[in-house]
Order: C-alpha cells, then structure tokens, then sequence
C-alpha cells in the first residue's frame, strides 16, 4: 500500500476510484490489464488519500445533484478501508450534500456502512451493486481468495433489502469450464429473486481476456486445475471475447427468470437506473 495526493477525482460519468489495484486477488480480474498502464503492483494499493477533500470541493460547487458512482476499476472496501476509512468519508461527503450514491464490491465490508447508504436513500438515492458469479463456495475460495464468497455477498444484498436500498447485481464474468453451468446459473438467480435484486447486468455467459489479465488468468488457472489453460488456448487463442458455449441456454434462463421477476435485465437500462437522480426520489417498494 502507498499513499499519494491525487490532482482528480470524479470522471465526466461521476465515478471515482478511492484506490488503484486490489487485493481481493479474484483471478479473472480485467483491471490486470495492460491497457491500464499500471506502474506499480497490482497488489501494492495506490490510495489517493485526499479523495474526501477533491470530492467536497467539487460537491460544494456542483450545480446539479447527480449519482457518485465507486468501484468500476479498484474495489471501495479493500482490506485497508477498514481501517483508512476513505471510502466512508466519502459517503458521508455525499449524504451531506444530498447527492446520490452507488457503489460496486464484492466485500461484506459494506455492512459497515450500511447506516450511510439509509441516509443517503433516505433524501436522494442509493443503490448497491455487487457481483455474483459463484455459487459454490469451494471454487468461489479459488477464484476469489481474498474476499466474502458469492453466498455471503447475496446475505448482505438481502440486509440492503430489509432496510429498503435498492440492489443491482453483476452476474459477470461467467468463466467456461467453471461458472458456465445451469446449476451455478440457476442458484445465483433464485438469489437475486429472493433478495428482490432492482437489476442484473449481464453481458452474456462468458468472459473478457486482455493482455495481461489474461497471463495472469491462465497461470491459476492451472493451479485450480492442471491444464485448463491450455483448453482455453486451443478453443480460443488470444480472443478477446471468450463465450461460453453454453450461452444461448443459459441466457435463455436469464432474461426468462428475469421477465417473471420484473427484474431488469438489459445492460444499458441498469446504467440509466444507476444514473437516475429523479428531483423528488421515491423509495421503491419490494413488498
């Protein structure tokens, strides 16, 4: 971990990233890539420890409330938040200033803040967005070691539930050989029907590989299972896109169970709901 004094903040889409690297270690991670220029470890944490007073400089001054939006490329609750708080400040910055907030992890670190993201859906909106690939809490320990499991994730989207916070999941990446089956698929989507998920975002049953995130992807891969790497070599080189072959049956599955749910299941209209800051916000009902 290493510390730095950031000269920006928010995007032109009202995202920011409070770290840069994680240390979750998920195996299939796309931030991995080259195309991200890192210079420094993946895994050494960059933390732009002046994101809180960026952030409220650029509140104060904004003149229309918007959705802040965190965790497209780092995590929010890394391990070290617990700890530097970053990401809490933050929220708070939000919830005084009464913007919106929405936030993506795979951490049940999130608990802790679940009195900021209330408040915060009390008088704008909020809306929490966590992935869910992995059903089996085996494999899910191996592809991602160092955070909660998929079944702890979806006992915290349920928590967000009861006190009224709106939910979005990643069902993405789904990875060939390993996550691609109908069993693992149905058991995330009777989680998200049961914890009344508002959205799903899923781009079809497969995976992205880029240069770097995919050396990397390949090497534990053969540690989880010998020579799955080069199945994947054979059957798809160095694409970019690697679906699954299982993909017409599973999305089939997909857009059926969220048809039946009233669960938003296109791509792009989740990103207008996670955009949305209506004037006057109304609190969906899940009852």
């Amino acid at each position: 971990m290493h510390f730095v004094k950031a000269k920006a903040l928010l995007t032109k889409e009202n995202g920011m990233n409070v770290y840069r690297g994680c240390a979750h270690g998920c195996i299939y991670c796309d931030s991995r890539s080259d195309c991200y220029h890192f210079d420094h470890p993946f895994e050494d944490i960059e933390v732009k420890e002046n994101a809180p007073e960026l952030l409220e400089k650029i509140l104060r001054t904004k003149r229309k409330r918007v959705m802040i939006g965190t965790g497209s490329m780092a995590d929010p609750y890394q391990p070290c938040e617990k700890k530097l708080m970053l990401t809490r400040r933050c929220l708070e910055l939000i919830n005084g200033y009464e913007f919106g907030a929405t936030v993506i992890t795979k951490s049940d670190l999130v608990m802790r803040d679940i009195d900021l993201f209330k408040r915060i859906n009390d008088k704008a909106k909020a809306v929490l967005q966590m992935t869910l690939t992995v059903a089996d809490e085996e494999l899910s320990r191996k592809l991602e070691p160092n955070v909660c499991t998929s079944k702890r994730r979806y006992e915290v989207i349920k928590e967000f539930r009861e006190r009224g916070i709106p939910t979005v999941v990643w069902l993405s990446p789904v990875l060939p050989f390993l996550s691609d089956s109908e069993e693992n698929i149905r058991t995330i989507l009777d989680w998200c029907v049961d914890a009344g998920v508002r959205g799903i975002i899923c781009f079809g049953m497969g995976m992205t590989l880029r240069n770097g995130s995919r050396e990397y992807y390949y090497r534990c891969l053969d540690r989880i299972d010998p020579g799955l790497s080069k199945k994947y070599q054979r059957k798809y080189g160095d694409a970019y896109v690697v679906p699954s072959d299982n993909n017409d049956r599973l999305m089939k599955i997909f857009h059926e169970t969220c048809a039946a749910h009233n669960i938003i299941d296109e791509p792009e209209a989740c990103f207008r709901y996670l955009r949305e800051l209506p004037e006057k916000y109304t609190q969906p009902s899940f009852f």
